[in-house]
């Protein structure tokens, strides 16, 4: 099972830019997909990005789409989601995710491995 660990989250004003990053160890880092999905309070965990195994396919949720970027180094086990431009809507807890599937997906339930999350605060 791999475990991962988030970081880089904040206060942040909007407008800003923020990078978040996310650790990971106890598997094959290069035959999972990652993602990042994102939590605000009394809602349901949604889709932000997804990347594949070797970093040259990305999806992301119309919502963040030209803001955010997702990327992954496979050397350093570690990916990353560039938000640029924030909003107080993209106010979240952010979590990182693996999954052993091929196709990039913005289903939930397709990624096995969470991270804890790392809390984003964006005010007006």
């Amino acid at each position: 099972q791999l475990q991962m660990a988030e970081s880089g989250g904040g206060l942040v004003q909007a407008g800003d830019s923020l990078r978040l990053s996310c650790a990971a160890h106890g598997g094959t880092f290069n035959t999972y997909i990652f993602a990042w999905f994102r939590q605000a309070p009394g809602k349901e965990r949604e889709f932000v990005a997804a990347i594949s195994r070797q970093g040259g396919g990305t999806m992301y949720a119309d919502s963040v789409k030209g803001r955010f970027t997702i990327s992954r180094d496979n050397a350093k086990s570690t990916v990353g989601l560039h938000m640029n431009r924030l909003k107080p809507e993209d106010t979240a807890v952010y979590y990182c995710a693996a999954g052993t599937g091929v196709y990039l997906t913005r289903q939930r339930n397709r990624y096995g491995d969470w991270g804890q999350g790392t809390q984003v605060t964006v005010f007006s």
